[in-house]
């Protein structure tokens, strides 16, 4: 089946204290969503069922990040994270604690009209 990309929405987030790459990550899906709003679902009478949301996140360590805990916390449609190389670690000098640093790109598909 043939799908169409609709909407892409850019989001950056951070964990400061506890180098936790999957809540870094699911701070910069939860700043990239909270800047769509999609009404063509009420317009349209679509289901969120038919829309599928594909998320990369970028981080230092991807094999840190759990996906399917990313997955099952997206609000709507059938959702598929993938952690790639990316994002930012920063030392910081006086503690030697890091701080990571995380991008998300989210990405929504419906099935191509007519």
């Amino acid at each position: 089946m043939s799908e169409r990309r609709f909407i892409i929405e850019m989001g950056m987030g951070n964990d400061q204290y506890g180098e936790d790459y999957t809540k870094a990550a699911a701070r910069a899906i939860e700043d990239a969503i909270r800047h769509s709003a999609i009404p063509m679902f009420e317009a349209t009478g679509l289901s969120h069922e038919e829309m599928r949301v594909q998320v990369t996140v970028g981080v230092a360590r991807p094999e840190a990040v759990d996906c399917a805990v990313l997955a099952a916390g997206l609000p709507r449609g059938r959702a598929e994270v993938c952690a790639v190389e990316g994002g930012l670690n920063v030392v910081n000098p006086d503690t030697g604690k890091m701080l990571v640093v995380a991008t998300a790109a989210v990405e929504a598909f419906l099935p191509k009209q007519g």
